[in-house]
């Protein structure tokens, strides 16, 4: 800093420190405003949900839990039915729940036996499409 020896260079410097300090403040009170938006509760609620939505490994567990939830119930119901006996309802429950955590625990081994599951009927569908029968079909519909 420099050493001030006159009243015009002095008054020139406490303008100059006047401006900086109008300029702080300014900047200061934006900056508080911004804060004190950031904190209030339907602010603090909305960024919570937003993070939420875009984070992958949630919506994964939705979706695992979401599918667990389906094929214990659907099991449920196949097992019991119309049934209205208590002890097969529980029976039902009991299947409802074990096949739900299951699924939910495990979702790459559920999807690796739904693919295995989806390609055996696959082959065996085009087995049956390309099979010794077709060729004679073939054969009698060119004539």
């Amino acid at each position: 800093m420099q050493y001030i020896n006159s009243d015009s260079s002095l008054r020139a410097a406490i303008l100059q420190l006047e401006a900086r300090q109008s300029e702080e403040v300014k900047m200061l009170r934006a900056q508080f405003c911004l804060a004190f938006e950031s904190v209030k509760p339907i602010n603090l609620i909305k960024s919570t949900f937003k993070e939420a939505a875009e984070s992958l490994e949630l919506k994964e567990n939705i979706l695992n839990t979401s599918v667990g939830l389906s094929a214990g119930y659907l099991s449920k119901k196949l097992f019991v039915g119309m049934s209205h006996n208590p002890v097969k309802k529980l029976l039902g429950n009991v299947l409802m729940f074990g096949i739900t955590n299951v699924v939910a625990k495990h979702p790459d081994a559920i999807k690796s036996l739904g693919n295995r599951i989806i390609n055996l009927v696959r082959s065996k569908s085009r087995r049956l499409n390309n099979g010794p029968g077709t060729k004679a079909i073939e054969r009698e519909s060119s004539y």
